[in-house]
């Protein structure tokens, strides 16, 4: 079985770029897009969800905390501060009404002086006491875990203490300073930063913080949670689809061709996929479509085999027979009767390995030469012109003509390879002329119709026995006409013809020509090919 080799790419072209496109035809592409898309699709609408929820509670925050403290600013400023003409805040005051005022326990209450320096905190006011479960007690001689992380808690701290002071910096210059921020303790707070202003002169600054960010952190991640399960559940079936619909299905395939290529068996068991209606029922069918095709060439090839050794033997029999009594035979008529065999088995051997060495490349020459629009008309010419210019006058084999006659008013395309379809015609025709009356005529016709094109060969020779009509079809049948020499026949031709013929989708049959009082006049062998427009 040949294989044909790609032809080179011309100079200048490119190839067609691939384009990404929707699976249409592929039941399990959009099965394996559509699963994973699913579960992606969970995850990011779980996670924007989220972010919105969790930004949309910042910024709430950060609105309470602005016009709670704007209040608190504007109550300090109108009862807390003294002076004139240069006015500043009443610390005891401000301390006081911040006591009154700032109700929330969640919530810490800042208040700076002008210069930065702490007159008033809502913790110290409140007496709130910071606390924490403590670590077990330690074991004599053990080290204390916390010692090594001093130095980053002091850092952690220092960093904290910088920021706040940066945002009071701001907020000095007479605008609000809002945002998230990490606090002495390394929680996330969110900070508002409001300036005291007593008509035009910043008295100082309060600053309000919420240190319940990281509890509504913890309650999006657990909100996320019941997205990620969703999604990872989806991966994991959509995960396991793939490995039934798929893998086990590939696997068991690898496993039958295997244990053919170790068992050496002579035909593959296949796992019977072919009621899927996809890719990989598709894919079973066709396989096991290729290993009958497989099993049958090489069942063919066993028969060709035995038919080839068969045809062999007998004119090397014959040839062994001569040669064995030519030693024996001392006339020289006898003598040159006995060469004259000699030299036709050897002629009719030469014939038959050239016939079989044809057939045994048929194969590769139909997958290596393209199919094309071809003209049958002109290929039908060509074909005549060979015999014509090998005619010879006089009763000789050699003197059959041949007649071609097209009964149609375009020409007739089909969609074949020139050099297999012109010996198909050849071989009809070296039938035909072999059968054919000395002087005689082989008549070739072109028709078309209904969308093909129909080539009818007729000869004036005996006809073709009923049964036989089919049989002479097969290899190495034979059927030597009356006074043609023994061995001009390989009994391949029609064979071949036939071979060709329906690689190229069309059939080839013979019957018998009848006059009108039904005795046979000779024989007809039509060949039909799909026609086309090409």
């Amino acid at each position: 079985m040949a294989t044909a080799k790609p032809e080179p790419a011309a100079r200048g072209s490119a190839e067609p770029r691939r384009r990404l496109a929707w699976p249409r035809g592929s039941r399990l592409g959009r099965l394996i897009i559509i699963l994973n898309v699913l579960a992606l699709t969970i995850v990011i609408v779980g996670a924007l969800v989220l972010n919105e929820l969790r930004s949309g509670l910042v910024n709430a925050k950060i609105d309470s905390l602005t016009t709670q403290g704007q209040l608190i600013a504007k109550i300090i400023d109108q009862s807390a501060t003294v002076g004139e003409p240069e006015p500043a805040l009443d610390p005891y005051t401000a301390s006081a009404i911040l006591q009154l005022l700032f109700i929330p326990r969640s919530q810490r209450a800042r208040l700076f002086d002008a210069h930065g320096k702490v007159l008033a905190d809502s913790f110290v006011v409140a007496d709130r006491v910071d606390w924490k479960v403590l670590p077990p007690a330690r074991k004599p001689g053990e080290k204390d875990p916390s010692a090594g992380r001093s130095p980053r808690a002091a850092q952690r701290a220092e960093r904290a203490r910088n920021a706040l002071s940066g945002e009071i910096a701001q907020a000095m210059r007479g605008r609000t300073v809002a945002g998230t921020r990490i606090s002495e303790d390394g929680d996330r707070v969110v900070s508002v930063s409001i300036p005291i202003q007593h008509v035009r002169a910043v008295l100082g600054v309060l600053t309000l913080e919420a240190g319940d960010v990281d509890e509504i952190i913890s309650a999006e991640r657990k909100a996320l949670l019941p997205f990620i399960v969703v999604a990872m559940t989806a991966i994991l079936i959509s995960s396991v689809l793939l490995h039934r619909l798929i893998a086990v299905p590939v696997q068991r395939l690898a496993r039958a061709a295997d244990h053919v290529r170790l068992q050496g068996a002579r035909a593959i068991a296949l796992p019977d996929l072919s009621r899927r209606a996809d890719e990989l029922g598709d894919l079973s069918r066709s396989l096991t479509d290729m290993t009958h095709s497989l099993s049958e060439r090489m069942d063919a090839i066993e028969r060709f085999a035995a038919d080839v050794a068969h045809e062999i033997k007998n004119p090397l029999t014959s040839i062994r027979s001569a040669i064995e009594t030519l030693d024996l035979v001392t006339e020289p008529a006898a003598r040159t009767r006995l060469l004259g065999i000699l030299k036709n088995d050897v002629n009719r051997l030469d014939r038959l390995v050239t016939d079989i060495s044809n057939a045994s490349r048929l194969d590769a020459e139909l997958s290596r030469e393209q199919p094309k629009a071809l003209d049958l008309a002109k290929l039908l010419s060509e074909v005549a012109s060979l015999y014509d210019a090998q005619l010879r006058p006089g009763p000789a084999p050699g003197s059959v003509r041949v007649g071609v006659t097209v009964d149609a008013a375009r020409p007739v395309l089909v969609l074949a390879r020139e050099t297999p379809m012109g010996q198909v015609f050849r071989n009809l025709i070296d039938n035909a002329r072999s059968f054919s009356p000395e002087d005689g005529e082989v008549r070739v016709v072109l028709t078309r119709a209904r969308g093909k094109a129909t080539v009818i060969v007729d000869d004036d020779g005996p006809g073709v026995p009923s049964d036989n009509l089919e049989t002479i079809f097969e290899r190495f049948y034979t059927s030597r006409p009356k006074g043609r020499a023994f061995g001009g026949n390989s009994g391949l031709g029609l064979s071949i013809a036939r071979q060709i013929v329906e690689a190229h989708g069309g059939a080839i049959h013979a019957e018998n020509r009848r006059d009108a009082t039904g005795a046979v006049i000779g024989a007809r062998f039509v060949v039909d090919l799909p026609e086309t427009r090409e």
